[in-house]
This record gives structure tokens, C-alpha cells and sequence, in this order.
């Protein structure tokens, strides 16, 4: 009986692996739009997939993240600046896009630009600081999407958005972790949608790692400047030795990031160019081995052990 199981088992796994490793022919014709391709996930990307042939359309915030790129690339690699919270560089980007790509159309849109900052604890915080990372995360991959939706039919081809194990499970307060749920839901919507059309939607959900919109120094900055301006009463509340807690809390979390990028530009790849593409890919050990499983537990096991890190504040203390 337990080895007949074992090998039904096994027959299973050999035959996934076998499906997921079957990749799509003729990568040399398909256009890929990435955004965010200044640094990054982005910039790796854009990098690995001009290696694997296909024609890239990178999106950068600024001239000099677009030279460089040029620099460490092929001549197929085209890039173009896009600031994902103003519509109408989207819409100039779109058409730029659909004159390039012509009958052929767009077979991938990777929505990878993103900010992590300003982030601190909720009640630091204005409507506007939520904003700033909301019109980034959410709102622009919105935009992005549904303007570069028309020419997919033509491809059949794949959106790929770029979420994080932080829409599982909320670690901090600001927009950053309410962001990153919309982008989960904003997916699973679109892919329902989207399937009768040929049109597949993945999602990519990496764990921590080292990019630049995780840099300490900023972070540390921002966090001085928003306690600084909170009124004295909260302040006490909370307590000089709650924030010095916190700022020691962020310089670990940050210190133990993963610089390995291309555990999650490799989902990136196979989710644009395998037969078979995940519905969803976990990027990185912290992800798979412990928040992915900690987001199907029960909710006040989940919160206890988060908050085994979380400072307490003076009122309480």
C-alpha cells in the first residue's frame, strides 16, 4: 500500500516537473514590457530575458537608469521613461508600445515598479504618505494594465504581476502591505477574466530582499522625520524607547535581506516563457519555508508571533 503510494507520488512530481519545464518556441519574436527597469528586479529582468532572445521593452523612471540599461544590453533591449502614477505618460507609452509591437502585439507585460517608502507605524502616518506608495503599487499597475490589455488577444500572451509575501501577510504599517493585497486581488480578478481570451495572469510573490527601495539609510530617515513631527502627546505615548526599538527592528529585518534578485527574476522568466506558467510563485526560502505557510494559520497564532517583534509602547511597558 505505502509504496504503491510512494510511487504514485513520485509519477506526480516527475510529471509536474516535466510539464513546468516545457518552454515556448520562437522567444526571439515575442515583446516584453517591464517596468521599473532603473534597478532591481526590474533592471535584472530586463537583462536576463534580452539573454534569452526576447525583445524587451524596458521601463525606466529616469534618462540615466535607461543609459545604463542600454549600456549591458543587447540592440533588440528599447527602453522608454514612464512614471506609472502620471496617466498620461502612460498612455504616451502605450502607443509607443503598440507601434513597435504593430500585428504581432505584446506577449508580456511585467508590472514590477514599485516604492516600499514611506513606512512606519499607521498612526505616524498621513493620507498622503498611504498615497505615495498606493498611486506606485496599486494605481499604476492598474493604469499600466488596462492600457496595454487591447493588443493581447493578438498574442494569447502573459501579465505578470509583481506582488510580495507581504499581500499575504501584513508586517508594517503604510501603504506598502495594502498595496501589495490589492495588487493580489487586482490579479485574481483579471486573470478569471482574462482566461477566455487566451490571456494568462501570474502573480509573483517574493519574499525579503535587498533592492533599492530597501535601503536603510532612506528608511531611517523617513522614520526620524515622521516621529519628529508627530504631536508630543503621541509621542510620549509611544515612548523613546518604542521608536528606538523600532529603528533597531528595521536595521535587522533589512540587515537579513536576500541579495539573491534572480530567485525572483527566474519566476519572472518562466511565468513569460514556459508552456505551463505558475498561477503563483513564491521567490526566496523566508517565503516558502515561513510566511507562506504562517498566512494559512490561524489568525491569533500569526499575530502573536509577529508581534513577538513589535516594540511595546510606554503606556504599556
Amino acid at each position: 500500500m505505502w509504496l504503491c503510494l510512494l510511487v504514485l507520488s513520485l509519477l506526480v512530481l516527475v510529471y509536474r516537473w516535466y510539464r513546468q519545464s516545457q518552454i515556448l518556441e520562437n522567444l526571439s519574436d515575442k515583446y516584453v514590457m517591464i517596468t521599473g527597469c532603473d534597478s532591481g528586479f526590474g533592471n535584472l529582468a530586463a537583462k536576463q530575458l534580452d539573454q534569452r532572445g526576447l525583445r524587451v521593452l524596458a521601463a525606466c523612471l529616469t534618462e540615466k537608469g535607461a543609459e545604463e540599461l542600454k549600456k549591458e544590453t543587447s540592440s533588440r533591449l528599447q527602453t522608454v521613461i514612464l512614471d506609472v502614477t502620471d496617466s498620461e505618460s502612460v498612455k504616451s507609452v502605450t502607443k509607443w508600445v503598440t507601434d513597435i509591437v504593430r500585428e504581432k502585439g505584446l506577449w508580456g507585460l511585467v508590472n514590477n515598479a514599485g516604492v516600499s517608502l514611506p513606512s512606519a507605524p499607521n498612526e505616524w502616518m498621513t493620507k498622503d504618505d498611504f498615497n505615495k506608495i498606493l498611486n506606485v503599487n496599486l494605481m499604476g499597475v492598474i493604469d499600466v494594465t488596462i492600457n496595454l490589455l487591447p493588443p493581447y488577444p493578438k498574442s494569447r500572451g502573459r501579465v505578470v504581476n509583481v506582488a510580495s509575501i507581504a499581500g499575504r501577510l501584513s508586517f508594517c504599517g503604510g501603504g506598502y502591505c495594502i498595496s501589495k493585497y490589492g495588487v493580489e486581488a487586482f490579479s485574481d480578478s483579471l486573470r478569471r477574466e482574462m482566461t477566455n481570451f487566451g490571456v494568462k495572469v501570474c502573480i509573483v510573490e517574493p519574499g525579503f530582499f535587498k533592492t533599492q527601495v530597501t535601503d536603510p539609510k532612506l528608511q531611517r530617515e523617513i522614520v526620524n522625520k515622521l516621529w519628529a513631527q508627530l504631536p508630543d502627546g503621541i509621542r510620549k505615548s509611544y515612548g523613546q524607547q518604542y521608536f528606538d526599538t523600532y529603528c533597531k527592528s528595521i536595521d535587522f529585518t533589512l540587515s537579513i535581506c536576500n541579495k539573491k534578485l534572480y530567485l525572483v527574476t527566474n519566476c519572472m522568466e518562466h511565468a513569460l516563457t514556459a508552456v505551463y506558467p505558475f498561477t503563483r510563485y513564491s521567490a526566496g526560502l523566508d517565503a516558502k519555508l515561513l510566511f507562506l505557510p504562517l498566512s494559512y494559520l490561524p489568525t491569533a497564532f500569526t499575530d502573536f508571533l509577529i508581534g513577538l517583534r513589535q516594540p511595546k509602547p510606554a503606556e504599556n511597558a
